[in-house]
């Protein structure tokens, strides 16, 4: 077990007045964000097995409590000291009864935990679920600048936060406190008031102190965290890049970076433990201290006769059943704390909200002919610098037009907003005649096939990337599809064919081969839109060919939108638009734009000198 340190001093300051209640306020919001999961509404077997737990659970208590009475009684029978009865029964026989009673003690736990296991793995697979589904609806801005490493830090620790919650809020804290009021009360009833006194200053002392220390350690947890998790998303981050690591022989500057986070994490370790090594030996003077004066009085009480043998061996008892839990208490609260630290954190990620939302109510895109609108679209990732100004185009239905310029005009822009990664800013985006702000974005997504400029794939085999483009496809249906995008020979000359891992992102496929994997995915998906976005700009000039006639047959009764820098590319499309700084500037074919002398041709003047020179 570790805390966190938000400093590299010896000293942590206390959290202010309002920092405290705001922490206080944020913990009362996680709890109350839990509760549902453990008393779902129309699941009634959740909350019967909640119950039954909790029965179970309170019989263990009672048990455990009345269990030093037999104790007491066989030691009191040996010593000859017992009533009638006790004497009649024998200390073997209180004996085995001690020993019954720790057994159904033991039995209650563990059939607390079989009738409670259930109901919190099916909390963790709910809020999981939650968690995972809700990042994938969060927008494309969130996610260019999410960092993947430090989120998934968030997502598990968040997880095993609830499943910590679940488990010892539930079956500690609450146990624990009805143990120490049992007990409180045996000790009123069957001693005097000084020991009920003694026993429950000790408590308060060590729970004041447990909390008080545990308080001041909290930042030094999270800040732990925040180490952890930027050692964890530079470490991440650095493989995903492995190759640009090594093209800049960058092994030695990877490490070094990396080192340095875990320096932080290293310095705030040991401010951790330091701490903790004083929370453990405080917590030890103070039970100790009142285990030992406990302990005292009973055994004056023995020798002066008010007490027997066996009275003094039940408050001995009694005292180590208080010990013992009194120590995990600062294990649970520490832990307990930092669990509503890192659910805070999950659940601060799922409050993230989306930018780009289903209206209310709305209906799934009609697709007939499949006729692309932009009518007057203007859009700007920042107020402050607009992309695009009052653009208007029509892609007719089963056409091609391709949309070119140079870097910086908005041409991808005009891309994610025909998939509704952003909603536009001014004007409207129509397919159909439908505004895709008033459609689902299940069916718009469903309705455009994507090939991007570089096709990533899963690290799994060529057939499962390629029946990605469709759940449930058939293995003829797959194989159909990379027939059409002129990849299913190179997969049948591969050792393991189909079968053949494509590795992290692809890497084990040339940048071509990946392109038709995408191509072929796209195909097998069969939308009536689809969406070029600089598909092949990556590629050599021989594959670029190779590709263009796959792509030629992709688009083939299809309403396609080419989005390209490479002029080569557009050259047998319907219509080409020039793009630059966010408007149209030209407009027509490719040998009426060039007729023209304009911009167009300008462009392809120069693309063809460098092909020429190369």
């Amino acid at each position: 077990m570790t805390a966190q340190d938000t400093s590299q001093t010896n000293s942590t300051p206390q959290p202010t007045a309002t920092e405290a209640a705001r922490e206080r306020a944020s913990g009362l919001r996680v709890i109350r964000r839990v509760v549902p999961y453990l008393w779902p509404e129309g699941q009634d077997w959740v909350k019967y097995r909640v119950v039954a737990a909790l029965t179970m659970l309170v019989l263990a208590k009672v048990v455990a409590v009345g269990t030093p009475f037999f104790y007491k009684a066989a030691v009191d029978a040996l010593g000859g000291e017992g009533t009638g009865w006790l004497l009649a029964v024998g200390a073997v026989g209180l004996t085995v009864a001690y020993g019954v009673a720790r057994l159904m003690e033991i039995g209650f736990q563990e059939l607390r935990n079989v009738l409670f296991t259930r109901v919190g793995q099916r909390a963790l697979r709910q809020l999981a679920l939650e968690t995972f589904s809700h990042i994938h609806r969060l927008s494309l801005r969130y996610h260019i600048t999410r960092k993947t490493g430090g989120l998934s830090r968030v997502i598990e620790r968040g997880v095993k936060g609830v499943d910590f919650l679940l488990r010892f809020m539930l079956f500690s804290i609450f146990p624990l406190i009805l143990q120490l009021l049992m007990i409180a009360a045996i000790f009123f009833w069957l001693f005097d008031l000084r020991y009920l006194a003694t026993v429950v200053v000790t408590i308060a002392l060590y729970v004041w102190f447990t909390f008080k220390v545990t308080e001041w350690r909290v930042k030094q947890r999270r800040e732990m965290n925040n180490q952890d998790t930027d050692a964890n998303q530079k470490a991440i981050d650095s493989l995903l890049n492995f190759e640009t690591v090594k093209y800049f022989n960058a092994e030695g500057m990877e490490a070094r970076r990396y080192d340095a986070a875990m320096q932080k994490y290293e310095v705030a370790a040991v401010q951790t433990n330091y701490s903790l090594a004083f929370l453990n030996f405080g917590q030890a003077v103070l039970i100790t201290g009142g285990l030992v004066l406990v302990m005292v009085m009973a055994a004056m009480g023995v020798q002066s006769g008010d007490l027997t043998v066996g009275d003094f061996v039940m408050v001995n008892a009694y005292m180590i059943q208080i010990t013992l839990p009194l120590n995990f208490l600062g294990t649970v609260y520490r832990e307990i704390r930092q669990a509503l630290v890192d659910m805070g954190d999950m659940f601060d990620l799922l409050d993230q909200p989306t930018d780009v939302r289903d209206a209310k109510d709305a209906p799934p895109l009609a697709v007939g002919g499949a006729e692309v609108v932009l009518d007057n679209v203007s859009f700007a990732y920042d107020p402050a610098r607009p992309i695009l100004h009052g653009v208007s185009l029509t892609v007719p239905p089963g056409q091609s037009v391709a949309i070119v310029g140079p870097s910086g005009s908005g041409k991808s822009t005009i891309g994610r907003l025909l998939f509704r990664f952003y909603d536009v800013t001014g004007g409207a985006l129509r397919i159909d005649g439908q505004d895709l702000r008033d459609v689902t974005q299940d069916s718009l997504h469903a309705a455009i096939g994507v090939v991007p400029q570089d096709t990533v794939l899963f690290n799994d085999t060529i057939a499962y990337n390629i029946a990605y483009g469709r759940e449930g496809a058939t293995r003829a249906e797959v194989e159909a599809a990379a027939e059409a995008a002129r990849i299913h020979d190179f997969i049948l000359s591969l050792p393991e064919g189909y079968d053949t891992a494509v590795g992290e992102r692809g890497l084990k496929l040339s940048g071509g081969e990946k392109q038709r994997v995408g191509i072929a995915r796209t195909l097998l998906k069969d939308p009536p839109i689809l969406l070029l976005d600089e598909a092949t700009s990556a590629l050599d000039t021989q594959t670029e060919q190779d590709i263009q006639e796959s792509l030629r047959r992709a688009g083939q009764g299809r309403t396609v939108l080419m989005i390209a820098h490479r002029l080569s590319t557009v050259v047998e499309a319907d219509r080409i638009v020039v793009l630059e700084a966010g408007r149209i500037v030209e407009d027509g074919t490719h040998e009426g734009l060039l007729a023209k002398g304009g911009r167009y041709a300008a462009m392809w003047a120069r693309q063809s000198a460098e092909a020429d020179g190369s």
